[in-house]
């Protein structure tokens, strides 16, 4: 599944950085999140830098995304990752594109929170659509693998949002530095 993210934020960020103009419309909220993301890295302010905007947010996707996998065996949880990740795609080949370093701004443009958010839900997915995966197809899962999964996945969770709060406004600056802006 890691392989699978990773796949989906690769194809994201060359078909924006390609198209920056079109991608908006290829993927959901795509337009919207560059927008946002854009004005952002041009000003400093915006939900990235506001812990009372992000953490609302990221604990709404995230119990949304958990109920969709332990409901639906993952079947519905992966459409939810994919779109996220689309956006987040969408932004950063957008912001590549319109950078003076295209290269530096396509590995940056990926923070380094939104990365552990991204593994953190892949383990959480997986895990949670256990359950119900299990009974439907009658095996046996490892409960206690399970458990460390959650809690290394949920550790990770909170780790994404100290480091967003201490790091986004530093990672600003740079990003504006790489885009040259």
């Amino acid at each position: 599944m890691l392989v699978w993210a990773l796949t989906m934020a690769a194809c994201a960020t060359l078909i924006a950085y390609a198209a920056p103009w079109r991608a908006g419309g290829i993927f959901l909220r795509g337009d919207a999140y560059r927008a946002e993301m854009f004005a952002w890295v041009m000003t400093g302010r915006g939900a990235e830098s506001t812990p009372s905007q992000f953490i609302p947010q990221q604990a709404g996707h995230a119990a949304l995304f958990v109920v969709l996998a332990l409901v639906s065996a993952g079947s519905l949880a992966m459409p939810m990752g994919a779109v996220l990740m689309n956006y987040m795609g969408t932004y950063v080949g957008s912001l590549a594109a319109a950078s003076r370093h295209p290269a530096a701004a396509a590995l940056l443009g990926w923070h380094p929170w939104a990365v552990i958010r991204v593994i953190s839900f892949v383990g959480l997915g997986v895990v949670l659509s256990a359950p119900l995966l299990s009974r439907l197809l009658r095996f046996q899962t490892d409960r206690a693998f399970g458990r460390r999964v959650i809690a290394v996945a949920s550790a990770g969770l909170l780790l994404d949002v100290m480091l967003k709060a201490a790091l986004a406004p530093g990672w600003q600056r740079l990003l504006l530095r790489v885009a040259g802006w």
